[in-house]
């Protein structure tokens, strides 16, 4: 394969770009990382349930990198409804996230019943918004489910969404498992998926006791991230990325209780070709990381926006850190990436 690739500048159809000062650290990232079309998460506090809450962050994300493009979503909650729904669709809200009550960061508004938010499915099924699903279930132990099996129990769902709303986009978020590659590829062309950097590394071992690589859904077993590269070697046309980049605080990780988020953003598509050439789908990653993403949810950009990025097969050594704000405590003010202090095989030149 050639050591020089030029690919159009990608898409990350996941991304968390938080608030404040630590959203002015991540945001201008994103360029860095080789990413010039996000859709955003609205896992704020509070979180964004209106369309004017939508607009308001989307001028600040742009006022911090006005060479990207932003999509943006609703947060999924009873304050929602089909007059929202239609509103926001004609501001060029694109889609609405669903998050189980209590299963990641900032999910403490998430929803514990999919009917009661028929009307409102109904109504994005008439504009064409998308329905975001973050797919797991809460743990319970009467049920016998917990982290490594809330993605596949959560499936079902998934099902009879799409069979009840058959012209509904829906994308299953960050897969981790087989059972979901498989179910998605099952279903309707209106059903997509994101998959992460970070999951077609890890494995349970990877973030066992070892909490910068922590995040929900967790990373499951080796068969399962087999499966993830796997359809990406197929080129399947549903499947693209969506980072689910996710930065905390390194005090708020590195704790009896460390909050789920691995932070990719400043090196996106650097991290991206290296773990896709260490399986030989580096071909993939136009397919992948560029058009896939796109394809589906039928975006037409400017062309005269499209900017290229070239990658060469030379070792980049991840930073220990990236500082925000003005934080005595450095740990309060510090974000560990990815793979810190590790070496990637490709880096961005341009």
């Amino acid at each position: 394969m050639p050591d020089t690739i030029v690919i159009p500048a990608a898409s990350d159809f996941h991304i968390h770009t938080r608030q404040d000062a630590l959203m002015k650290m991540v945001v201008p990232c994103i360029a860095k990382g080789g990413v010039s079309l996000c859709y955003v998460m609205p896992n704020l506090k509070p979180p964004i349930t209106k369309t004017e809450q939508a607009l308001a962050y989307k001028a600040q994300l742009e006022s911090l990198a006005p060479d990207v493009t932003f999509l943006m979503t609703l947060y999924l909650s009873p304050e929602l409804t089909p007059e929202e729904i239609v509103k926001a669709s004609s501001h060029g809200v694109v889609g609405v996230k669903s998050y189980p009550r209590g299963v990641t960061t900032n999910s403490e508004s998430g929803i514990e019943s999919y009917t009661v938010y028929y009307p409102v499915f109904r109504a994005m099924e008439e504009v064409g918004m998308t329905l975001n699903l973050h797919g797991e279930l809460p743990s319970d132990v009467d049920q016998d489910t917990c982290v490594m099996n809330a993605e596949e129990k959560f499936l079902v769902h998934l099902r009879q969404l799409h069979q009840d709303f058959p012209k509904l986009k829906i994308v299953l978020e960050h897969a981790t498992t087989k059972a979901a590659v498989e179910t998605v590829k099952a279903l309707g062309d209106n059903v997509g998926c994101t998959i992460t950097i970070h999951h077609l590394q890890l494995v349970v071992d990877d973030w066992a006791g070892q909490c910068h690589n922590f995040c929900k859904p967790v990373a499951k077993f080796p068969h399962d991230r087999q499966a993830l590269r796997d359809v990406i070697l197929e080129d399947h046309p549903r499947f693209f990325l969506g980072t689910d980049s996710a930065p905390h605080p390194s005090h708020l990780k590195e704790c009896a209780h460390a909050c789920a988020g691995v932070f990719t953003t400043p090196l996106a598509i650097p991290y991206l070709a290296t773990i896709l050439d260490s399986f030989g789908a580096i071909d993939k990653l136009r397919g992948f990381a560029c058009e896939n993403g796109k394809r589906f949810y039928d975006i037409k950009e400017d062309e005269g926006r499209i900017r290229e990025i070239t990658l060469v097969k030379q070792s980049l050594s991840v930073p220990d850190g990236y500082s925000f704000g003005d934080h005595q405590d450095l740990r309060q003010g510090t974000v560990i990436p990815f793979w810190a202090g590790k070496d990637l095989t490709w880096r961005i030149v341009n």
